[in-house]
């Protein structure tokens, strides 16, 4: 394995993360409906006292209301948060000089001077990954973020950004990919490994498959919206893994299906990010660190979940 940067190492040092994906997003998850600011803002407040410092938001998340919220919560606390956000490739945005200027926009929702990380959240055919990455050396450069990372690249483009980024020394951060149980293609594509040698911090995103993982759904009981016609297949297969779960959890103080979850990702080598639209949420995410599955119990998950999809 590579050597971590001194400029990453902090990235590599947290355990569980905060995705604030849910945060101003009615078109999915039905903010201002089915749950409200109040709720958000504390999910984040309990996030924050009980140790998970990391909030990985984006330009696109509720057409940047997410990181208004975010700004906005963040005025309002003393706590330390390392703040992260993403470009979206628009068509229009072809040239390198588009990356800085998103990063400006993103700065002022938040109220920041810079981020701690700042990721490129899709390849794109309409601007090259070069350029894209010209335009994150700019960003550095100009000390609007720490550090630099991709979402959504495969191992080949995770390579060709690296290794653009390298040429003005400057490391790849971080890939953020989807990754839980029940979506474990970065184990069989090269990208979890490579990561692994490059010192690359894999975050894993929908590490709890959109809530398949906390045991609350079923066939009989699909979740709402969107996801239930889109997880109907992966329902019927899901009860074995709910109760491989559950029982494991009950070997580690009575841990919850999602606990145990986030902590198979952990044991990967993985930085979860679930998100949280309530207290209750984010007290089940902050459970699911700071403890170990052993190398038994990760081996019986990775068998369970083999083929499921």
């Amino acid at each position: 394995m590579t050597e971590i940067s001194s400029e990453t190492r902090f990235l590599h040092a947290i355990e569980m993360g905060l995705g604030a994906w849910q945060w101003g997003d009615r078109m999915i998850w039905g903010f201002g409906q089915k749950y409200s600011e109040k709720e958000v803002r504390e999910a984040f407040d309990v996030s924050l006292n009980l140790g998970v410092r990391f909030v990985d938001t984006a330009e696109i998340y509720g057409s940047g209301y997410s990181e208004r919220l975010l700004g906005k919560f963040l005025k309002e606390t003393d706590q330390p948060v390392l703040v992260a956000t993403k470009f979206f490739p628009w068509p229009w945005k072809v040239t390198k000089g588009f990356v800085p200027r998103a990063l400006k926009g993103s700065l002022d929702r938040l109220g920041m001077e810079s981020v701690d990380l700042y990721q490129i959240h899709w390849p794109t055919l309409t601007i090259s990954i070069e350029t894209m990455m010209e335009g994150m050396t700019e960003c550095i450069k100009r000390g609007m973020t720490r550090t630099v990372g991709v979402s959504n690249f495969d191992e080949k483009q995770m390579i060709r950004a690296y290794t653009t980024l390298a040429r003005h020394g400057i490391p790849l951060a971080s890939n953020q990919v989807q990754y839980s149980l029940l979506t474990r293609d970065v184990e069989r594509n090269g990208v979890l490994a490579r990561c692994k040698e490059l010192g690359i911090r894999l975050i894993a995103y929908s590490p709890l498959e959109k809530g398949l993982l906390t045991g609350k759904y079923s066939s009989e009981n699909p979740p709402p919206g969107v996801r239930g016609p889109q997880y109907a297949e992966l329902l019927k297969k899901l009860p074995p893994v709910i109760k491989l779960l559950q029982e494991i959890g009950q070997n580690h103080n009575g841990k919850s299906a999602s606990q145990v979850s986030l902590n198979w990702l952990i044991c990967k080598g993985a930085l979860p990010i679930p998100g949280a639209k309530n207290v209750k949420q984010a007290e089940e995410n902050a459970g699911g660190a700071g403890w170990r599955l052993t190398d038994d119990e990760v081996a019986k998950l990775d068998e369970v979940t083999e083929n499921i999809r």
